[in-house]
């Protein structure tokens, strides 16, 4: 009783300064989305950095490799900075970590601002390596978290990762544009950007909300874990200990392709499709950021309503079964729309798939699992989903180049691949087949 009461007290205290890192970080790659394709894959955009001589081809694949290098490093670097959480405790982790994501969205300004693309590089791979905080602060809600509210809190947590890309892809877009309109009534333009906006605007900002989460967490953020390890002996190939684990642990690893298979094919659509629609419909850094919290928003709607609805009558894996393939039919019609408002009206069929999808994956890697190890899995899925996310994005450059709808395709082809082999290969055990009501299976 005493126990959970001073976890009580230390939840409201790390709670919100955890819930702002999380709404940072998604902020961040919400920015990303409508800038990256401006400076390397569209040569009619202000923005261009590639000097002459280059060819579009060569900025396709240089995109490619600047949006892969962050999750290859996260992919790395992630299960390092949780082991090193243990060690020396997730105060100083999470400051260290969210120093080094403010440090690398100004590098990016920088980068941008001096034309320099080796500094973009190496800017998101900082990024990477310091970017693992999502998982120290779960950690970290996980040590003041009474079990009782241990649902309520990740689910908070949830919520709030949608507001950031909701947002993100926004700001991302106004920021970067002068004179766009921001707020309007009856036909008179009350806000617009200033003159000054930049494509680097966007990183200022998200450095500046950076500093202001990492001076939370110096000041207000207590030392949430009860049993230091100083003498935990990090493991530093972890993250390809995971990866043979995934493969070979029973009872998940014939979930884990699957899982690969659908953030594979849902990465290829990310990473290139503001491309497609910058080719297709002309589209601008500011429309972009609408389109894609266009999506979020239906993201939300479906992780907020839709997803607790059907998993009161549906097993995870049979949602799947038709989320998986509901994803691969509604990433080819996005060939349909030949303007605006077409691609407004067949959008929502993407993220309502991919909302199910991520909810119940996540549901079913936890239900497959035994209870003690489940920190373990939820990181080897977490490894599993980094690697599959920087597979796709370093070989989409070289699809964008034989034709722009190539990389949609092979985004379809690749979900597609998840259903088909999650139908064929995974068989549901009694732990789950049960709605989101039961218990997750302890064996």
């Amino acid at each position: 009783m005493v126990i959970n009461k001073i976890k009580s007290k230390m939840e409201g205290r790390v709670l919100p300064i955890v819930l702002f890192t999380v709404f940072i970080d998604l902020l961040g790659v919400g920015i990303l989305l409508p800038i990256i394709p401006q400076l390397l894959a569209n040569p009619a955009s202000p923005f261009y950095l590639l000097p002459a001589g280059w060819t579009y081809k060569d900025g396709l694949i240089l995109l490619g490799f600047l949006t892969a290098i962050f999750p290859f490093m996260q992919f790395l670097a992630t299960p390092i900075l949780g082991q090193l959480s243990d060690r020396y405790g997730r105060k100083k982790i999470l400051a260290i970590s969210l120093a080094g994501t403010a440090i690398s969205y100004a590098l990016f300004a920088i980068g941008i601002l001096t034309r320099d693309i080796p500094l973009l590089f190496f800017s998101r791979a900082f990024d990477g390596i310091t970017g693992g905080n999502i998982a120290v602060a779960q950690a970290a809600i996980a040590d003041v978290t009474t079990p009782e509210k241990r649902t309520r809190n990740f689910g908070l947590m949830g919520a709030v990762f949608g507001l950031g890309f909701i947002v993100g892809p926004y700001v991302g877009g106004k920021l970067a544009v002068p004179f766009v309109t921001v707020l309007s009534l009856f036909g008179h333009h009350l806000l617009r950007t200033p003159y000054w906006f930049n494509a680097a605007t966007p990183f200022w900002f998200a450095a500046i909300l950076s500093t202001i989460n990492v001076t939370m967490v110096l000041v207000n953020f207590p030392e949430t874990l009860s049993r230091i390890q100083h003498t935990l002996k990090i493991n530093w190939s972890k993250s390809f200990h995971n990866i043979i684990k995934a493969a070979t642990m029973p009872g998940l690893r014939t979930i884990f392709p699957m899982v690969f298979l659908f953030w594979g094919g849902f990465s290829f659509f990310t990473t290139f499709f503001a491309v497609y629609l910058t080719s297709k419909l002309g589209f601008k850094a500011n429309n972009i950021g609408d389109f894609f919290a266009y999506i979020g928003l239906w993201i939300a709607f479906t992780q907020g309503a839709l997803t607790a609805i059907l998993a009161k009558k549906f097993a995870n894996y049979q949602i799947l079964r038709f989320s998986l393939l509901g994803l691969a039919i509604a990433l080819v019609a996005t060939f349909i729309p030949n303007n605006t408002t077409q691609l407004l009206l067949i959008t929502p069929l993407i993220p309502l798939s991919v909302g199910l999808s991520i909810a119940n994956v996540t549901a079913l890697v936890s239900r497959s699992a035994p209870a003690d190890i489940q920190g373990e899995v939820l990181g080897i899925n977490a490894s599993v989903q980094a690697l599959a996310q920087t597979i796709p994005a370093a070989l989409v450059g070289f699809l964008a180049g034989i034709n722009r709808n190539v990389p949609v395709i092979a985004a379809s082809i690749t979900v597609f691949m998840a259903w088909v082999i999650f139908w064929l290969v995974y068989k549901p055990t009694k732990g789950t087949t049960g709605h989101d009501s039961d218990p997750v299976m302890t064996h």
